[in-house]
């Protein structure tokens, strides 16, 4: 099985700045397995590595707006990296050619939807429910951390 992979550097025009990504266009007749992706992964050996598959069972990546998205590091999957989302969005507007005014990601986060801007991409992010914490437990962390400090232990 062919599978096209890109390597795209995030944030910047210099090649080999910025924030590196692979994504990976995977046919939706020939989905990888969960070991096979995270293979991959270890074998790019970059922050993260997208695997991208169509949601419509005959679907393009030069022509849809809708698919599914999934993020490998080396060793883990994770839950949301938006700097390979947007390196997914280019790859599907700059290299493909997509027309679509805007793309959509289902991830584990999610939802995910990219926009054109100009000459750039504008991304939603998933609004998390916020946690209230006891200040309490942050006063003793400072407290430990400034008694090392003064034991000279970090």
């Amino acid at each position: 099985m062919d599978i096209p992979i890109y390597t795209v550097d995030a944030f910047t025009k210099v090649p080999f700045e910025g924030n590196p990504a692979a994504i990976c266009l995977v046919d939706p007749e020939h989905d990888l397995s969960e070991a096979q992706m995270q293979k991959v992964a270890a074998e790019m050996n970059l922050s993260e590595t997208v695997f991208l598959r169509n949601k419509e069972k005959n679907g393009s990546f030069s022509k849809g707006n809708s698919f599914h998205i999934r993020w490998f590091t080396p060793t883990n999957e994770v839950n949301l990296c938006g700097h390979a989302t947007l390196a997914t969005a280019a790859v599907l507007y700059n290299e493909l050619r997509n027309p679509s005014s805007s793309v959509k990601f289902d991830s584990l986060s999610g939802e995910l939807v990219v926009s054109k801007d100009g000459n750039g991409f504008v991304m939603n992010f998933p609004l998390n429910e916020t946690i209230v914490q006891d200040k309490a437990e942050y006063h003793k962390l400072l407290e430990v951390s400034r008694h090392c400090n003064l034991m000279n232990l970090d």
